[in-house]
């Protein structure tokens, strides 16, 4: 039995397919049979059931779960040693949504390089659930995800509370009210927007997890929003918002990242429901017996910083009623 072997062998658990793994591996398909057939033969078990299908006997599912612990041993214990002698490199894997990573990792890694040139940070693309799991076993040290309620061998700190604000174009708004409307409305949502004053109006929607909690707003409220396009992202929402064809919703940090995509036609309210302002609250988790290196706790210390500056810019703004001329409304 050696490390190597346990490697290739939980990596096969993943894909559970040899020509697959093999070429995510750069190695033969006859090389990866030859590391298995050694693991069973040390263990004196079979590790994996071959047909009709690759899949992982009982004996297999505790020599992953085996397998899973010493490569963290090993890496933590290669990370202590690096921090002993000063060597300062390594390989740092983190892990967050597309558009997250967008937002974060483009501000941290040129300063990230300039102190750690001998680290390589690996970027993992993936959703909360996925990435809790890669976190909890070994495959990522930290990540960058949704809050929620995690297991005790985790340790989730609070990144950032997003706030999530309705964008309103100011045209479409005079269309579907009257001046004295639009002035109350305008009003009433300086401080807090109520999807219910909005009503009339066309809606563009996401289909992601904040997609979903909008929708429940709208069907406690029992409305029935009248949706003219649905997307994954504000990538695509965010253009059709500028050309003023429907409201939406957007995340602070969003438009922070996205400054420049609504102009000062489109009203910026923050949105609340049942009397709070709705949020969309981040958290930075890892592994509570994952060793920190200095570079990992730099890294760390970069992304509160920058979850931090995302927090501190404003963004909200109301139309003026005569001007047309962007007002900026102070954060409370």
């Amino acid at each position: 039995m050696d490390l190597t072997s346990l490697y290739y062998f939980q990596e096969l658990s993943k894909d559970l397919n040899m020509t697959r793994t093999a070429q995510r591996l750069y190695i033969s398909q006859q090389t990866l049979s030859n590391h298995i057939q050694r693991l069973e033969q040390y263990y004196g078990v079979q590790l994996l059931y071959r047909k009709p299908a690759l899949a992982l006997t009982c004996a297999g599912e505790f020599v992953l779960s085996f397998a899973q612990v010493m490569g963290k041993e090993e890496r933590n214990l290669m990370d202590i040693l690096s921090d002993i002698e000063h060597q300062e490199r390594g390989t740092l894997r983190v892990g967050a949504s597309m558009v997250r990573g967008t937002h974060f990792f483009p501000r941290i890694i040129p300063a990230f390089y300039r102190r750690y040139p001998r680290v390589e940070v690996r970027y993992v693309d993936g959703l909360s659930l996925g990435l809790e799991r890669q976190v909890a076993d070994g495959e990522l040290d930290f990540a960058v995800v949704l809050s929620g309620t995690y297991s005790p061998e985790l340790v989730a700190q609070e990144l950032l509370r997003d706030p999530i604000y309705l964008c309103v174009p100011d045209g479409l708004l005079q269309q579907h009210y009257s001046p004295q409307e639009v002035r109350d409305i305008k009003r009433r949502s300086a401080e807090g927007a109520v999807l219910s004053d909005f009503a009339r109006l066309p809606f563009i929607l996401m289909s992601n997890r904040l997609g979903g909690r909008i929708q429940n707003i709208f069907a406690r409220e029992k409305i029935q929003p009248q949706v003219i396009f649905s997307a994954p992202s504000t990538a695509q929402t965010l253009p059709l918002i500028a050309k003023g064809l429907a409201a939406s919703y957007c995340t602070h940090m969003n438009l922070v990242a996205g400054r420049g995509q609504l102009d000062s036609h489109v009203n910026i309210f923050p949105l609340w429901d049942q009397g709070a302002p709705v949020e969309h609250p981040l958290s930075l988790l890892r592994h509570r017996q994952r060793y920190l290196t200095h570079f990992a706790k730099y890294f760390m210390e970069l992304l509160f910083q920058t979850a931090d500056s995302f927090e501190t810019t404003p963004v909200r703004w109301i139309v003026g009623e005569s001007d047309g001329v962007e007002k900026p409304v102070e954060k409370v």
